[in-house]
């Protein structure tokens, strides 16, 4: 089992996460911000990966804070559970549909942190209704917070592009859902490789 943790506490925020990459899709994190927590818990199903934790941080000054910094922590327990790299196939892509819209996602793991984002949000927040009966917001520019944040830390390259839609949900939906299949194909097994590194250097770096 490939599996990590990681504990960052700043500040602005508190996060902990626990990884196993050769999980079963499984999602269990105490999450403040309830679309949020539905995006993380499409990517752990999609990508088969579990993931528990919390994320504690200053949401009296906005959730910008606290959805970078947990970018930046999944990205950390990605990284450690991976190590060298040796046997995984490294790059994977998904073109995935949802509804009107249709999403791309492209990532190498190969050592350098690189961020491409055409989401094509309008930046106008999600509104929905809390378990309190109150108004909650979701703040869409934090999209690319997050993922800027995991590739930061994850040491991967990542585009992610909305080929056409309407909804900001639907595109943010399928943009997780796409990047979590993409992140699972490059980070399986490629038995054929056997434990050798991917890269014709000899070591990702």
């Amino acid at each position: 089992m490939r599996t990590a943790e990681y504990a960052r506490k700043t500040a602005e925020t508190d996060i902990k996460l626990l990884l196993n990459i050769d999980g079963g899709g499984n999602c269990n994190i105490d999450c403040p911000i309830g679309f949020f927590n539905h995006m993380l818990h499409s990517f752990c199903k999609h990508g088969l990966f579990d993931l528990s934790g919390s994320l504690k941080g200053d949401l009296e000054v906005d959730q910008h804070h606290l959805i970078e910094d947990t970018g930046i922590v999944l990205g950390a327990v990605f990284a450690q559970a991976l190590g060298s790299c040796a046997g995984i196939y490294r790059a994977g892509s998904c073109l995935y549909p949802m509804d009107e819209t249709l999403c791309r996602a492209a990532v190498d793991f190969g050592g350098r942190s690189f961020f491409v984002c055409n989401a094509d949000l309008s930046g106008v927040p999600l509104v929905s209704v809390g378990a309190d009966g109150k108004e909650a917001l979701f703040q869409t520019d934090c999209f690319e917070d997050f993922w800027q944040g995991f590739v930061s830390t994850a040491k991967c390259t990542l585009h992610l592009d909305t080929l056409r839609g309407r909804s900001d949900h639907h595109k943010m939906e399928a943009l997780f859902k796409a990047a979590a299949r993409a992140v699972r194909d490059a980070v399986s097994i490629d038995e054929r490789r056997g434990n050798a590194i991917p890269s014709t250097k000899g070591l990702i770096v």
